[in-house]
């Protein structure tokens, strides 16, 4: 019941018909996360394209300026001199075949996988597994590299991966509600742009075109697009 009151409250917060700066929306999502816990604030972004089609996919990986508030778990297959390299570096799992047969026992304990180069033909036997959950390493995303403590620093440091799904939206955590409001809008401002900077060459009309925020418990708000950049 107190779950219901306080959603209520929430919704009643935001007028539903109206779109915010994004300034503004940040602080009502803040005000609006009364949850006992820590909510993420998430932002939604709506485009102009049809990801059924190769050339109108969006993915990518962006670094947030502030974090994400997450501590990341990360995964890396490699060998010798980068196995080590990687563990030096923060890797929560290093392994080669070792780290295949856990995985394939149902045990991942990492939310980012990275991979050198020569272990791709070991990975590329578990993309059933990892590729549903969006964790298989792909070398347009940086996660197959030899830079394996760059790879590992960026995730670690507070990037995140966005992949739009099949109705055209992205979506991610940008940070978290205890964060400070102009954090917290530095945040979405670099995922809005790196949105705008991976615009597909199939994409026609407007691309982005709805955006909203909301915290974790809390009620959605819509952004006014052009408060984004």
């Amino acid at each position: 019941m107190a779950h219901n009151k306080r959603l209520a409250a929430a919704y009643k917060a935001v007028d539903r018909n109206r779109t915010y700066p994004l300034a503004e929306a940040i602080s009502l999502v803040k005000a609006n996360a009364t949850a006992k816990f820590d909510e993420t604030v998430e932002i939604s972004m709506n485009l102009g394209i049809d990801p059924r089609h190769a050339d109108q996919m969006v993915r990518g990986l962006v670094g947030l300026p502030n974090g994400t508030g997450k501590t990341l778990r990360v995964g890396v297959f490699a060998r010798g001199a980068k196995a080590e390299e990687a563990l030096a570096a923060g890797a929560d799992v290093v392994g080669a075949d070792d780290l295949a047969e856990k995985i394939q026992a149902g045990e991942i304990n990492f939310d980012r996988c990275i991979a050198t180069p020569d272990m791709m033909a070991l990975v590329g036997r578990l993309g059933k597994i990892l590729g549903p959950r969006g964790l298989m390493p792909n070398p347009r995303l940086g996660t197959v590299t030899m830079d394996v403590k760059g790879a590992i620093t960026a995730a670690k440091a507070g990037q995140v991966e966005f992949r739009a799904e099949k109705a055209g939206i992205v979506h991610a955590g940008i940070g978290r509600a205890s964060f400070p409001a102009e954090k917290l809008l530095e945040n979405a401002r670099a995922f809005a742009d790196a949105i705008v900077k991976a615009k597909p060459t199939g994409a026609k009309g407007t691309y982005v075109q709805k955006v909203a925020l909301s915290s974790s418990m809390g009620a959605g708000v819509r952004v006014d697009v052009a408060t984004l950049s």
